[in-house]
């Protein structure tokens, strides 16, 4: 998430009562987790065994809560509740924005089809040729390219699922990241793609999700790839160009599905994948292994 214009350090330490170490000078240009700060951005730990993970990440601004050596040309903000001022200060550039006939800054090209029931958040840009279905739900900061189809009850954009456990309660991260579709994707009815929580979520050029179709939270799926009905992908996953996954596909978190990659029906992945191969089972293996390992099985069966 980028704000608006750049952020002075001692104003953001102000709001969230937090010592300063390090640069006071310091600007801030966003804010990011872990898994995709930039240089710039702000970013926070509140266990001691990360604080060099995050020290050590593009981080320029990291929220901690004990002091620790603060990196050249970085800035250390010291307070009690990391998480919650990491929370506060999304939740003050990215407010929770319902929708409302009167959203603002939509830019909708002229050429689109909007058809009735359908439902536009704030800083929501729709590009030339495109056409939504009725009833789909678009939401706030989502931007959609050229000749994109969203078919009916559609929800794109909304919150990500995302929790931190505290004392046995989970409380959920507020969601500052956006989703982005690129030109000449097909988006199938009823289909679910989350916000990231902090970046954002990709749906590559080309790329067609039969219905019922769950992207999570920051995931990057690639150009010309091709989901069919009921894939669900976990948060922050990256998929390659030209990856198909056949009809129930379940996809873990956090993992990188390479280029031309296959994963045939009803199959779960739960690691990485290599590029331009075909994969099948639970877990996901070389199809071809798996088909011989049933065969074997079958055999043994036989013989008992």
């Amino acid at each position: 998430m980028k704000f608006p214009k750049p952020i002075p350090v001692k104003e953001i330490a102000e709001k969230i009562g937090a010592k300063i170490l390090g640069d006071v000078d310091q600007l801030a240009y966003g804010i990011n987790e872990i898994h995709k700060v930039e240089k710039g951005d702000i970013n926070f730990s509140d266990l001691e065994k990360y604080f060099e993970k995050s020290l050590n990440s593009a981080a320029s601004i990291i929220i901690l809560n004990k002091e620790a050596d603060c990196p050249p040309g970085k800035t250390i903000l010291v307070c009690e509740n990391p998480f919650e001022a990491y929370d506060s200060i999304v939740k003050t550039y990215r407010p929770f924005n319902p929708i409302k006939e009167e959203n603002s800054n939509k830019d909708i090209h002229p050429s689109c089809i909007i058809e009735p029931g359908v439902q536009i958040g704030s800083d929501v840009s729709i590009g030339d040729g495109s056409y939504i279905h009725a009833n789909a739900i678009i939401r706030d900061h989502v931007k959609i390219g050229k000749h994109v189809v969203i078919q009916s009850n559609a929800v794109i954009g909304g919150p990500a699922f995302y929790f931190k456990k505290e004392e046995g309660v989970y409380k959920q991260w507020t969601t500052g990241g956006q989703v982005i579709i690129e030109d000449n994707v097909l988006i199938g009815a009823g289909c679910t793609i989350a916000n990231g929580v902090s970046g954002n979520t990709i749906i590559g050029e080309g790329s067609k999700l039969d219905c019922q179709v769950h992207i999570g939270h920051g995931v990057v799926v690639g150009k010309n790839c091709l989901f069919a009905a009921q894939v669900g992908i976990g948060g922050k996953t990256m998929i390659g160009d030209k990856v198909v996954l056949y009809g129930q596909v379940g996809v873990a978190q956090n993992l990188i599905i390479g280029e031309g990659v296959v994963v045939l029906a009803k199959s779960g992945v739960s690691k990485n994948l290599e590029a331009n191969k075909v994969y099948f089972g639970y877990p996901a293996a070389e199809a071809k292994q798996m088909y011989r390992e049933l065969a074997t099985l079958r055999r043994i069966a036989k013989e008992k």
